[in-house]
């Protein structure tokens, strides 16, 4: 059988039971069990206005990392399926590309033959390798989509950094009374 050079992969990811199943070309390359996923990492732009427009997913799991990029659907499909089955292990975090650190080279692939710049690529990667980097980046969540969506219009508010919540006169932190 001659082996070939699929520059375009085609990748995919559905629910099998309680696994998650990678493909690529419509073949299965991977399970993940979804009770052993200690922590989902959904990256995206900040200007974002769907879930499935991330632009990587990392999973995290007690010994490793799986880096998902967005071609493989994580964020969609598998992410809106079972909302409830998210929402009460309570492990969907997010965070704003721009203050993401980079991924190690293992983790990325050119895009393109040899000047693309690097993108993230479907790998499994040991967790000492990216818990120190994964460690520094600002989460946010545990939270829905949903919650994440809100809690964005609601910072978008004018005066949304204010504490409506305190008293007309209350004095704010480092600020004295009037």
């Amino acid at each position: 059988m001659k082996a070939s050079l699929d520059l375009h992969p085609r990748w995919s990811t559905q629910w099998a039971g309680t696994d998650i199943v990678v493909l690529r070309n419509d073949a299965e390359i991977d399970r993940v069990a979804a009770p052993a996923i200690r922590r989902i990492v959904f990256v995206q732009p900040p200007d974002t206005t769907s879930a499935g427009d991330a632009a990587f997913a990392l999973v995290e799991l007690d010994d490793e990392f799986i880096v998902f990029p967005a071609a493989t659907g994580l964020a969609g499909r598998v992410h809106f399926e079972r909302q409830s089955f998210w929402a009460a292990k309570a492990c969907v975090y997010w965070v704003d590309d721009a203050n993401v650190a980079r991924l190690p080279v293992a983790c990325t692939a050119r895009r393109g033959l040899m000047l693309g710049r690097r993108e993230p690529r479907y790998v499994r990667v040991p967790r000492e390798e990216l818990a120190g980097v994964v460690e520094h980046w600002p989460l946010e969540g545990p939270q829905s989509w949903d919650d994440r969506r809100w809690q964005r219009i609601e910072r978008s508010r004018p005066f949304s950094r204010t504490d409506s919540r305190l008293p007309v006169g209350a004095a704010r932190a480092g600020h004295p009374p009037r």
